[in-house]
């Protein structure tokens, strides 16, 4: 082993140490630093909650601030760091975890312009995701790549039945405006609007609801039909989880490939037709 740490330039071999402790988890100071960097994520997003209760920050402003300036500090750090001992540089700064380690980094720079800006810091809860990975729980991450899946194959679909429903809550609107003919919540088209579109989704406010008979008679129908139009998308994208399940799970019996296309009809190494 010394033989060969003698044969890597002292600059690499630093880079090396670095680079096992940042990005992998299979040592021990790897899983330290990882398991660092969780809590100081979960200690920023608590003191960002903190600092939006008045009597809490007025109490412990200062130490919220310096609690801030360490941490952000050390994540820049570790954000350059991550930079400086990778190869393909470019291929970290645009992965998903690069754009989410820099978005948990912008906010605290632009509140010194922006103080409000400080508050989206809570985007370093994303930075959470990393436990998949170091708990070595990426079953859970194939599930979500799953559910990606399914949402983006369905998107079309799904499109198409937000088009329909914005149509068919205008038409409503517009009816609802002329039958309360003005009334208080129904003074123009787009408060009428905004009144179908909660009452389609069965949020309900309460904030605004009609007086007429034939209003109350427009609502019933509304509310009746809120419960299929959810059941819409639902059906939809569960669907497409179940296609996607039957695929990752298809195996061609001939040969035992499993590395099967969503449309494929055969098999991609002995042609025999898939089930």
């Amino acid at each position: 082993m010394e033989r060969e740490h003698n044969l890597v330039p002292a600059d690499k071999l630093w880079k090396r140490h670095l680079y096992r402790i940042i990005y992998r988890s299979d040592t021990r100071l790897g899983k330290l630093f990882d398991i660092v960097l969780l809590s100081l994520i979960l200690v920023s997003t608590a003191i960002i909650m903190m600092e939006s209760v008045p009597q809490l920050d007025r109490r412990y402003h200062y130490t919220f601030i310096i609690l801030e300036w360490i941490i952000s500090i050390f994540f820049t750090a570790e954000y350059s760091m991550r930079i400086a001992v990778i190869k393909n540089k470019r291929s970290y700064i645009f992965s998903f975890f690069g754009i989410i380690d820099f978005l948990a980094l912008v906010p605290f720079y632009l509140s010194f312009f922006f103080p409000v800006t400080k508050y989206f810091l809570i985007f370093r809860m994303l930075r959470m995701l990393r436990i998949f990975r170091i708990f070595n729980l990426m079953d859970f991450m194939n599930d979500g790549y799953l559910i990606v899946r399914a949402l983006k194959s369905s998107s079309r679909k799904i499109y198409i039945f937000l088009l329909f429903l914005i149509i068919f809550s205008v038409i409503v609107g517009s009816l609802m405006f002329m039958v309360e003919g003005g009334r208080q919540g129904f003074e123009t088209i787009p408060q009428s609007i905004y009144w179908a579109v909660v009452t389609v989704t069965t949020v309900g406010y309460g904030d605004v609801s009609p007086i007429t008979p034939m209003g109350k008679f427009f609502a019933v129908i509304l509310m009746l039909a809120g419960y299929s139009i959810i059941a819409v998308p639902t059906g939809i994208v569960t669907a497409e989880m179940r296609n996607k399940r039957q695929n990752l799970e298809m195996i061609c019996e001939r040969c035992g490939n499993d590395d099967i296309d969503d449309d494929a009809r055969y098999c991609k190494q002995c042609g025999k037709k898939l089930a």
